[in-house]
């Protein structure tokens, strides 16, 4: 049951900026205060878990030893690992492109509203579809651990995050 909830929760936590509501294309061009030095307009948001993702491989792959994992599912990992990082880079240059064809839309004062919503439009969907790729890419990574190796993998995220307590515990103490 705490499987179930533990994964629900997760599932929610990656849905919610998937379909939360984009801010206005111009607000996310002007805001630039917010944005490191070089970050993209519209690019405040940053991918959430999906970036933690990277993390999650890298580590197993890292720490096969203390998480027991065999050299087979090591040389199953490494190419679902190699597969994530080039769908990553190419998220970052589709989105940076689509980002960049907003702002040559909203160049002029009085801009055209219908191009500027289907190119808000494009981002959203851009983001969507990669975030349904990572999923993917989770599930196939998951399904090479035991139970236990993914309760430890969780662990040692959680752990290598800040937390004092794995994720488990802090639940169960609240």
């Amino acid at each position: 049951m705490k499987a179930l909830y533990s994964a629900a929760l997760m599932a929610a936590a990656i849905a919610l900026p998937v379909i939360s509501v984009p801010a206005p294309a111009f607000s996310q061009m002007m805001d630039m205060s917010t944005k490191e030095p070089g970050e993209a307009p519209g690019h405040m948001m940053k991918m959430g878990n999906m970036d933690k993702m990277g993390d999650m491989m890298e580590m197993c792959i890292e720490q096969a030893d203390t998480m027991g994992l065999t050299d087979a599912q090591i040389l199953k990992m490494k190419p679902l690992h190699g597969e994530m990082q080039k769908k990553q880079a190419r998220f970052k240059a589709d989105l940076k492109i689509a980002e960049i064809e907003l702002m040559e839309i909203m160049e002029v004062k009085d801009f055209n509203l219908e191009k500027a919503g289907a190119a808000v439009k494009k981002i959203a969907e851009i983001k969507t579809d990669h975030h349904l790729e990572m999923l993917i890419v989770m599930k196939g990574m998951r399904s090479i651990l035991t139970d236990e190796q993914f309760k430890n993998m969780k662990m040692m995220m959680s752990m290598k995050m800040g937390e004092k307590k794995p994720a488990k515990r802090k639940m169960e103490n609240e």
